[in-house]
């Protein structure tokens, strides 16, 4: 098994690609108006309608409802990106800091409220446990 995408629900697709691209770099393939993903090298993230929950299973999920989960992306330089961002308007959650597994890290919200963390590893600790993974950060 291969974990590849993580998707979100909303009510506004276009809006929501549009802060992920901003976030990413990445451009959103939008297939449909129900519908959009950002494809990166190691996952996707897809976006979905709120309406077309109920071709899943009414009821499933909800739009804008999320205080359990948090979107993460890797970065190579945390402070530029807080800078690059904050000065983009987004809504910054919190400062860059160095959390106890030896990432750096700050959060912002999506326009759907839902958490956001871009993070590096910075501890040698925390850049050897990355080390093996596919997506390692570059050193």
């Amino acid at each position: 098994m291969k974990f590849v995408s993580t998707r979100v629900v909303t009510e506004n697709v276009g809006r929501m690609a549009d802060f992920y691209e901003l976030v990413t770099g990445v451009a959103a393939s939008r297939p449909a108006p129900v519908f959009a993903e950002l494809v990166t090298a190691t996952a996707t993230f897809a976006i979905g309608d709120v309406s077309m929950v109920p071709a899943f299973a009414p009821g499933a999920a909800e739009a804008a409802a999320n205080r359990s989960a948090i979107f993460e992306f890797l970065v190579d330089d945390v402070d530029a990106e807080f800078h690059r961002l904050s000065a983009a308007g987004a809504e910054i959650v919190t400062q860059p800091a160095l959390m106890p597994w030896g990432n750096r890290v700050f959060f912002l919200r999506d326009p759907d409220g839902n958490l956001v963390g871009l993070f590096k590893p910075e501890t040698p600790e925390a850049v050897e446990r990355f080390a093996d993974r596919p997506y390692a950060p570059i050193a």
